[in-house]
Formats: C-alpha cells, structure tokens, sequence
C-alpha cells in the first residue's frame, strides 16, 4: 500500500482497514476539522486518538478562580490535582510570577581552525544588528533578544533567543534562523552542519535550560495553615516537608535528576494535551524544583486584647503551617499557533478563559503546585497506593 495514493482522511483508513483486516470505527468518529488537522497538524492522518479530559478546579490564583482542563488516561490524578486546587483556594489562593526568556534554535558551524574559531566569534560580536534585521525581516511577529556561543575543536554552537509573542514559535524560530544561517555562511565561509545542533536545547531535559531557562519561566507559592493541611490534606506541615527533603532534594540529586520535584512532568502532559502544545515539550516542563519551608507559629493580633467575657484572644496560628513553592524554568507554551487552533484545544483554552501565553505559564505553574502539594501529602500519610488503588482500578486488584 502507498501512502500517497490516497488523497483523504477516510479513504486513507479504508485503505489501511482492508491492509490489516482490523476495524478503526473508533479512529475514525471525531468532530474536529480534518481538512484544518491534515494540512497543519498530521500528515497521512487517518483519524484521531482520543483521550479522556478531566476537569480540576477551581484553582485560586491571586483574586481570580480557574477551571484546569486535564487530559489524561492516569486514574486518580485529576482528583489529585482537584485536592491540591482545594487545598490552594482554603489558603487564599496561590501567588505566581512569570517571565518571558525566548524561544532559541541553536545552530552549530564547523570551521577550519581553533584561530578560525575565534574570528568566528568576533564576527557574531561585532554582527549582532545585521543577524537580528535578517531574522526579523522573516516574520512581523518575531523579536530577535541575543545570541551567544561556546566552541570545542572547529565546532561553534551558537543560541539565538527570540520573542515569538504569544506563540510558541518554533517553527518561527526555525525559519529566522535560516535565514540568519546563510547570510553567516556568505559572509565567514563558516560551514552550518545543522540549524538544530542541540545547543538550543529543544525537546531534551538539559541544565542549560534549567540555568538559562527558555520559553517562559514560571513560579507559584503557597503557604497552607495547619488546618488546611489536617482537614483537606490529612497530614502535617513536618509530615510534607521530611518527605519533600527525603525524595525532591536528596532522592533526586541522588539518582542525577534535572527535576528536584514530585510529579511536574504529570500535569505538565495533561494539561499541554488538553489545550494543544507541542508535547514533546513535556521533557522540558519536567525539569524545576519545589521548595517548602516549615512556617512556625505566631501569635496575631500582637496586641493583648480581650473577649466580651474577658477571656484573651487566642492565638491565629497555633501550630506549624507549610509554605510551599515551584519554580518551572523552562515552558515551551503559546495561545496561538500549532495545536491551539484545533477545534477540542480551543475549547479547553477557552474553559481556562487566558489568551496570552503569559497567563497560561501562570495557570500551569498554579496547577503544578496543586500537584505538588497533594502528591506529597498522599505520600506522607501513605495513601498513594490506596487512591490508586480505588480511581485508577476501580476498586479491583
């Protein structure tokens, strides 16, 4: 059978139908546009995978509430992250940042010599005005930021970072960045083996991106009372925190892990899956680091005051609360673009109500701590195996 004799979705999964002797009825039955999916999205499409969505919310961040559209076939963790959301909400909400470090696409040279090299590098320098007019000429929606470069042997690799808006932008990133290519090799004589060198570094967890970030970088906090904790979480402030310590900080740099957290990759995946992102990102929003910190008690108001009976005021906070906190240094998202225009996508970003890609690192970042919070809650009072034990088997072993 070849591919390129059928023309259309359905006669394609005909075609492979009557090759294999199978029935893809349920490939088949969807509702987005297939003309819009073939042409932007998936070649040789014969279908679409679907997936169950969940919903977890609301999630409080600063004065406004979330609805969190979550993508997934892991049992029990839609109701995971709805804990954690509940949790946030009984804390006041979460307080998050968000900044926009750039999309980059790292290019790797070869040249003649170590002296060579260095010429090389000295032109980049001097160049740098000339290499953002050629990307930004490429697209009205791209900003060139910087560049910079590290050289081994006759190699160069180069990392161009630009500002794609509201998009993800890699394909907008790429495009610059040939451009950018071939005037260097007209220019230097210098050698472009690849656009893609690994230096940007795209779709890999690397300490690169975790030290200099890339996409948008994101945190979230939240401090939790002892009763938030007791009631919703049932468990205690030293409880989260000694398994935090023992599993995020010394298990991870134990094992060599780029990812000092509990589960981030988890609501990362559901929550791209959902609303359209380039999932192989996912390697990227893996990597981050969730801090707690035990909050001691105090006593408000400071003042002595008394009740109508004349007994004195009790303390605000009596026992040991938990501040917790995440911080994602690399999230490769858009509002526009790629998956985003799917019909499905659209309405999972609609349910989350955000348009900027700002606001949807925000969203992600709150929802990752919501994450973050349950998981280490369940594992310190040791219902992990439990609640998987009843929404992930329904009950049966």
């Amino acid at each position: 059978m070849n591919l390129r004799d059928f023309k259309t979705v359905a006669d394609r999964r005909v075609a492979l139908e009557k090759e294999r002797d199978i029935s893809l009825s349920n490939i088949g039955s969807f509702t987005l546009d297939e003309a819009i999916a073939s042409n932007r999205n998936c070649e040789n499409m014969i279908g679409v995978a679907q997936v169950p969505m969940g919903i977890a919310g609301p999630l409080k961040i600063k004065d406004k509430e979330y609805f969190i559209p979550l993508a997934t076939t892991e049992g029990a963790l839609v109701a995971s992250i709805n804990r954690g959301c509940k949790a946030i909400m009984q804390s006041g909400g979460a307080l998050v940042n968000s900044h926009r470090v750039g999309t980059t696409r790292g290019p790797v040279f070869k040249v003649a010599s170590l002296s060579e090299n260095q010429k090389f590098y000295e032109f980049l320098q001097s160049h740098e005005k000339e290499l953002a007019d050629i990307a930004e000429k490429t697209s009205h929606h791209l900003k060139f930021k910087k560049q910079s470069s590290s050289a081994v042997g006759k190699f160069r690799y180069i990392r161009f970072v630009f500002d794609t808006q509201d998009a993800m932008g890699m394909n907008m990133v790429t495009i610059a960045t040939e451009a950018i290519v071939q005037y260097i090799e007209k220019e230097t004589g210098a050698y472009c083996i690849s656009v893609a060198g690994n230096y940007d570094v795209d779709k890999k967890p690397a300490w690169q991106n975790f030290i200099n970030n890339r996409g948008i970088k994101a945190w979230a906090e939240v401090t939790l009372s002892s009763s938030v904790l007791a009631k919703t979480l049932k468990t205690t402030a030293k409880k989260v925190y000694d398994v935090w310590l023992a599993k995020c900080m010394i298990g991870s740099a134990m094992a060599g892990s780029m990812g000092f957290n509990a589960q981030f990759a988890n609501v990362v995946a559901a929550i791209f899956l959902a609303t359209g992102q380039d999932m192989a990102h996912v390697s990227e929003g893996s990597i981050g680091m969730t801090t707690c910190e035990i909050v001691s008690p105090v006593s408000f108001p400071r003042r002595r005051e008394s009740m109508t009976d004349g007994s004195p005021i009790r303390s605000g906070m009596t026992e040991e609360s938990l501040y917790i906190s995440i911080y994602l240094p690399d999230l490769m998202v858009g509002t526009v673009g790629g998956g985003t225009g799917l019909a499905t996508q659209k309405e999972a970003l609609s349910i989350l109500g955000v348009t900027k890609s700002l606001q949807l690192a925000e969203v992600i970042g709150a929802a990752v701590l919501a994450g973050e919070i349950s998981l280490l809650a369940s594992l310190s009072e040791g219902t992990l195996a439990n609640a998987h034990q009843k929404l992930a088997r329904g009950g049966k072993r």
